[in-house]
């Protein structure tokens, strides 16, 4: 597994965790919980991740599936516990363009007859179920809204991160064509998210505490949030 792939899986992880830690105690009590998830995250690349190995085809796609599936999955969360219409509205697009998107990546691989294998260390199911429970568990409200949106700015941000990653690695040109195709649809997620992150009170500085050293092909509109967020609080 590439650095870079084992820093967004990592990322992931850390969203699952500032998600349950977000499930109760006071705000001050979740940042600090996040700050300091985000640290670990941070160093687990350098100290914890195998030596960098090329992905094979197979990898790439059973790791899309998985990061599809949830995504899916979790969008269909938002649009029954969200409170806020922008909310519900991004689930619904969650819901209906991962799953879109899963079904490309299943119907390539029939095609390809290429089995999904995911990397022998892969724990990106684990944490993808950890994200899931928090979010089944937590009351919906405005904090709700607020943890499932910040989460899924950091994990959109993961996952172009994974397919631009894939794009190289990808060794089939229709699969690297599903990829780049893919991708466009990856950043305008990602957009909204911001978009929706901005509405519901700046909460950007907790995702760019979530993506430390991170890939920075979006995560400059994340800082400029993060500034007007910092205004609005005074």
């Amino acid at each position: 597994m590439s650095m870079r792939l084992a820093r967004s899986i990592a990322v992931i992880g850390t969203c699952a965790l500032w998600a349950a830690c977000s499930k109760g105690g006071s705000n001050s009590d979740s940042a600090a919980a996040a700050d300091s998830a985000a640290k670990a995250a941070a160093a687990a690349p350098t100290t914890t991740a195998p030596a960098p190995a090329q992905l094979n085809d197979a990898n790439i796609a059973a790791l899309l599936d998985e990061a599809n599936m949830a995504d899916s999955a979790w969008g269909a969360i938002a649009v029954s516990k969200g409170t806020a219409a922008s909310v519900k509205t991004f689930g619904r697009t969650m819901e209906r363009d991962h799953h879109a998107l899963r079904k490309a990546g299943q119907d390539l691989a029939k095609k390809l007859n290429l089995t999904p294998a995911p990397p022998s260390n892969d724990t990106l199911p684990q944490t993808l179920q950890k994200m899931s429970d928090s979010l089944n568990a937590q009351a919906k409200g405005p904090a709700w809204d607020k943890a499932y949106i910040d989460h899924e700015v950091a994990v959109h941000q993961s996952v172009l991160s994974l397919l631009q990653t894939a794009q190289g690695a990808a060794q089939d040109t229709s699969l690297k064509a599903l990829i780049t195709k893919a991708i466009p649809n990856i950043q305008a997620h990602l957009k909204m998210a911001q978009d929706d992150q901005s509405k519901l009170g700046g909460a950007a500085t907790s995702a760019a505490k979530a993506v430390p050293g991170g890939d920075t092909t979006a995560p400059a509109d994340t800082t400029k949030m993060a500034k007007k967020g910092g205004k609005k609080k005074k």
